[in-house]
C-alpha cells in the first residue's frame, strides 16, 4: 500500500493533488486550482474522510458529500475571511473544486472528473479502469464542489475483476492520460479508432499520441507498470516522471498515484 503526490516541476507552487492509501481502499482527488479557491484543502479533506465501506451508488455519494461539506466550508469561510476582499468574494461565489477516484479492498471503485482507477492483470495483460474513453481526456472534467450539488451524469461506479495476478491503482489525470495512452498505443488493432479521433482533435494529448506511436517498441507491464510499480519513493517516481516528460509523453502538472 502507497501513496505518492508530486506537485509540479516548478519552484514554489502548490501542489493541490492528494493522495491516500490505507488498508480497506486507496484514492486520489486533484483539487481544480482553475477556479474557486482552497482546491488543495479540499482534496485532502475529501480523501481523508472518505469511509471505509465503498459507496455504492451516487445516492450514498451524494448523502456522504452532503454529511461533510460543511465543517470544511465554515473553516475555509473564516481563512476567507482573513484574507478578505477579492478571496473572499471568489470563496463565496465559486467554492473549491476537486475530483475524486476511490477503489476499495473487494475491487469497487467510485469516480467523479478525470482522476482513474486501474486494474492490470500482470499475467494476461488485461487492463481495467474506471475511466470512459482517452478523447475524453479533452472534455472539462465533473469536479465537486464544496458548496454546490454534485452532476448525477459526473460520477460512475464499478467493480473490477481482481484475481492474485492483479496490481490496483490510481492516478490524477495527466498520470492517467500517460497510462492508458500508452496501454492502448501497445494495442493498437484494438484502440486505432480512438486514438486517431484524439489526433485530429489536436490538442496537447494528440501531441503524446504522437510521440508514442512513434516509438520503436513498447511492452507496457515492462515500460509503464513495472515503472511505477518501482517508483515507490516520492524522488523516484519524480525521477520517473521527469524521464517521461522529457521524452514527450506526458503534461505538465501535479502527478499522483496510490498503489495497493
Amino acid at each position: 500500500m502507497r501513496a505518492i503526490s508530486l506537485a509540479k516541476f516548478e519552484e514554489n507552487i502548490t501542489n493541490e493533488d492528494a493522495a491516500i492509501a490505507k488498508e480497506c481502499f486507496i484514492a486520489v482527488s486533484d483539487g481544480a486550482g482553475g477556479g474557486g479557491v482552497f482546491a488543495e484543502y479540499w482534496s485532502h479533506y475529501l480523501v481523508a474522510h472518505l469511509p471505509d465501506k465503498p459507496i455504492k451508488s451516487f445516492k450514498a455519494f451524494d448523502k456522504w458529500i452532503e454529511r461533510i461539506w460543511e465543517p470544511f466550508y465554515n473553516d475555509c469561510e473564516e481563512k476567507a475571511k482573513i484574507i478578505g476582499g477579492m478571496f473572499l468574494n471568489k470563496f463565496y461565489d465559486e467554492g473549491s473544486f476537486a475530483t475524486l477516484v476511490a477503489v476499495w479492498k473487494n475491487g469497487e471503485w467510485i469516480s467523479y472528473g478525470d482522476s482513474v482507477a486501474f486494474c492490470y492483470n500482470m499475467k494476461s495483460g488485461e487492463l481495467q479502469h474506471s475511466f470512459t474513453r482517452l478523447a475524453d481526456f479533452n472534455n472539462p472534467p465533473y469536479l465537486i464542489n464544496c458548496k454546490d450539488p454534485l452532476e448525477k451524469k459526473g460520477f460512475r461506479t464499478g467493480k473490477f475483476k481482481i484475481t492474485k495476478d492483479c496490481i490496483v491503482f490510481a492516478a490524477s489525470d495527466a498520470l492517467a492520460h500517460y497510462i492508458l495512452m500508452m496501454y492502448e498505443v501497445t494495442h493498437f488493432e484494438h484502440y486505432a479508432e480512438e486514438l486517431q479521433e484524439v489526433i485530429k482533435a489536436q490538442t496537447k494529448n494528440s501531441n503524446f499520441i504522437k510521440t508514442a506511436m512513434e516509438m520503436n517498441t513498447i511492452d507496457f507491464q515492462k515500460d509503464v507498470i513495472q515503472k511505477l510499480k518501482n517508483s515507490n519513493r516520492g524522488f523516484l517516481l519524480t525521477n520517473h516522471i521527469k524521464g517521461i516528460k522529457k521524452k514527450g509523453l506526458i503534461g505538465h502538472d501535479d502527478y499522483s498515484i496510490a498503489m495497493m
